[in-house]
């Protein structure tokens, strides 16, 4: 393929370069102590799903309750001390985050199917809808291939006219920023019959992907009715586009519909893991979620359509007070943008029953690690929303599974602690018989073995519960069981993703727990470029992530063992992980484990028995691409023809403050005025310096002439 930049005329509302013609929106910032001055009567009209949520709230009650009541009876004999009352709060605490999560897998499985119909070509569209890929130092063949599938999906289905493409880029590599231009210039070229494709690089990151987003609103917001959020690695089947779009234009109240993404496409090990999960367990987690939900939905930051208006008029997010990484710009903006919304009227809902939705799977433990951080820090920054004035509590419970989904694992060791400290009291401190004056019977410090089975029982009951709803559904449906190898596979796949997954466990659980400490210690997790794929990382970085994982793994088994050998049987599952980490981690990003596991037929899924179409044309596409240039500032000075045609795809660079010029503008221009030589100025120049000579024509041009003075 060819990879020069074309400037080919686009359809659209502009000739020549990469972004359209500006057409605002206001997107004022809300407040979070004061309701908006807009109109809700939308809500006060709506039909609430009282009967799911009631049954939410009665499950997870009773659940709670119930392990509330035995574990009571488990640590009391006659008063409970000081810290068996801390080990049942924790308990009490934790169990009721997975009777919350096994309560919602009920109501899924007695859930009825969404009520959203299928996509009808008959009849077009009627309204004009973005799509926008916000992109952040991303591979752009990539991007590039999976919307022109999407874009291609919709020609095939006589709806491309109701469609636009929208990169919006926040990259902040030269290299990057220049293969962007010649990746998306060549994609308007390619799909110059089929729908506008429009580019925009922002020169300052604010507020990371939410600023993103809202820069593309208040310049462009104006031209579209609704946009579909993508991320980097989504594909939607033009069916299931088309059908949101529907949606969009049947229901004039409707702010947000969001799909339910499947992980697809992986090949490692941790990758294909995940992928399984997803496929068998997810689907009845997500349809209660959207039973309970109903119009008080939740938004998870793509494969989402927004209406343009609810966007602009209500998701204006504020900053939070307070210092980083609590304060400052909301970075899990999805949540806050969907509550907000809904606060304003809208309704926000969820498409649980339509498949054609897809992202990728991170490739191995330590990129989940990594992702997760950001995560983190952003669900933990809703401490300073939920209380937020006038939201509805459906979003202030969305909020606390964010939030509790990360404190969840700092509790969790805390009550794997305190059961130890526990046991070593038992056995090292000598037990007070007679606790009173004048007591004739002493008091045993003695637990109830049987209630304490019966506890233990019932708790990998509630926790696995949602696992078996999702496979005995899986099972009943023919289809979806035959393509992911029958039942025996099934069966196989299961328990093996099981034992995976409590391996995984106590890393995770020390991993998250770190970077809690880290966020209220004050420590920001940045913004670092996400792997899409991995060749697994190498011993060196392993050691480095996991040697104390591994240290403390094997320290607690020896201590336990000499102390106490049956508590050792009892935590088997939790420190074999931790021992193992390195291994486990090494394995979790290797492509050659992740095949071997496919061959044996297991963690198979529909979408690798089947291929989806949108998914097959988007690697074909990608593979039809030639090689980006490794250095873009290179390939550009050897043609003025490419200096050309990059600086007229892309938006000029915001103007200087008079008195205030940037040191690396200067830096970068004398270094070019003192090179010899083209290697010579490429080796001087800091990435910040790269960056101000991509943008300006002038320095570009002294470029060339080192390129062409050899």
């Amino acid at each position: 393929m060819d990879t020069g930049i074309v400037a080919k005329p686009c359809r659209g509302r502009r000739v020549g370069a990469g972004a359209p013609a500006p057409h605002p929106l206001e997107m004022p910032v809300q407040s979070l102590r004061a309701r908006p001055h807009g109109n809700q009567s939308g809500r006060r009209e709506e039909t609430a799903p009282v009967p799911a949520r009631l049954l939410l709230l009665a499950l997870t009650v009773v659940l709670a309750g119930y392990g509330m009541i035995e574990v009571i009876g488990v640590v009391q004999v006659a008063d409970i001390a000081v810290l068996e009352a801390v080990f049942i709060v924790l308990f009490v605490i934790t169990f009721g985050w997975i009777s919350y999560a096994c309560a919602t897998a009920i109501v899924g499985l007695l859930a009825s199917t969404s009520e959203s119909g299928s996509w009808s070509g008959e009849k077009p569209l009627t309204s004009k809808t973005a799509l926008v890929m916000p992109v952040y130092n991303e591979n752009p063949v990539e991007t590039a291939a999976a919307l022109e599938a999407m874009a291609r999906d919709l020609q095939r289905l006589g709806q491309a006219d109701a469609f636009d493409i929208m990169v919006v880029s926040d990259s902040t590599s030269a290299d990057v920023w220049i293969r962007e231009t010649i990746a998306y210039s060549t994609l308007r070229h390619r799909l110059a019959e089929v729908m506008p494709v429009w580019y925009r690089r922002r020169w300052k990151n604010t507020a990371r992907k939410a600023g993103n987003i809202a820069d593309f609103v208040t310049r462009w917001g104006g031209h579209y009715r609704q946009f579909i959020v993508l991320d980097a690695d989504s594909v939607i089947s033009g069916e299931l586009i088309v059908l949101m779009a529907r949606e969009m234009e049947a229901d004039d109240r409707l702010g947000i519909l969001q799909s339910v993404p499947a992980l697809a496409g992986g090949e490692t090990f941790f990758a294909r893991l995940q992928q399984f999960a997803g496929w068998a367990y997810g689907p009845v987690v997500a349809r209660g979620l959207s039973a309970w939900s109903g119009n008080d939905g939740n938004y998870w930051g793509h494969n989402a359509i927004i209406r343009m208006q609810a966007f602009a008029e209500a998701a204006g997010l504020p900053e939070l007070k307070g210092r980083r990484p609590i304060g400052g710009h909301i970075m899990s903006h999805d949540f806050v943008e969907a509550a907000l919304i809904r606060r304003a009227g809208w309704k926000v809902r969820m498409l649980p029953d339509h498949e054609g939705s897809y992202e990728d799977s991170p490739p191995s433990l330590i990129d989940v690690s990594e992702r997760d951080r950001r995560w983190a820090q952003g669900n933990l920054q809703h401490l300073g929303v939920i209380g937020g004035t006038g939201l509805s509590w459906p979003s202030r419970l969305h909020f606390a599974t964010g939030i509790m989904s990360y404190l969840s694992s700092p509790l969790w060791l805390a009550l794997i602690a305190t059961g130890v400290l526990l046991t070593l009291q038992a056995h090292f401190v000598r037990p007070e018989y007679f606790s009173q004056d004048y007591q004739l019977y002493p008091t045993w410090p003695v637990f109830n073995a049987e209630r304490m089975r019966v506890l233990f029982i019932f708790t990998m009951a509630v926790l696995f519960l949602p696992k078996i709803i999702g496979v005995a559904k899986l099972l009943s449906m023919p289809e979806r069981r035959r393509a992911a190898g029958g039942t025996a596979r099934i069966i196989t796949s299961t328990l093996f993703e099981t034992l995976m997954s409590a391996l995984y466990a106590p890393v995770m659980m020390l991993t998250q727990t770190r970077h809690v400490f880290e966020i209220l210690t004050g420590r920001d997790s940045g913004w670092n470029t996400q792997r899409r794929n991995s060749g697994g990382d190498g011993w060196p970085v392993i050691w480095n992530r996991h040697k104390w994982h591994m240290i403390a793994g094997v320290l607690i088994s020896w201590l336990i063992y000499e102390i106490e050998p049956t508590l050792l049987a009892w935590m088997s599952p939790t420190l074999a992980g931790l021992v193992l980490s390195g291994p486990l981690s090494w394995i979790s990003g290797r492509p050659s484990a992740g095949r071997t596991i496919a061959r044996l037929g297991l963690l198979r899924t529909g979408t690798e028995t089947t291929k989806p179409a949108i998914l097959a044309n988007r690697d074909e596409i990608a593979a039809q691409w030639s090689e980006l240039p490794d250095d873009g500032l290179e390939w550009l000075a050897r043609d003025q023809d490419r200096i050309a045609r990059h600086l007229a795809f892309n938006l000029q660079p915001p103007p200087t403050v008079p008195g205030s010029p940037d040191s690396s503008r200067l830096t970068a221009d004398a270094k070019l005025k003192d090179a010899k030589s083209l290697s010579e100025v490429l080796g001087w120049l800091t990435p910040a310096e790269r960056i101000w000579v991509a943008s300006d024509a002038a320095m570009l041009a002294s470029l060339h002439r080192l390129a062409a003075a050899r």
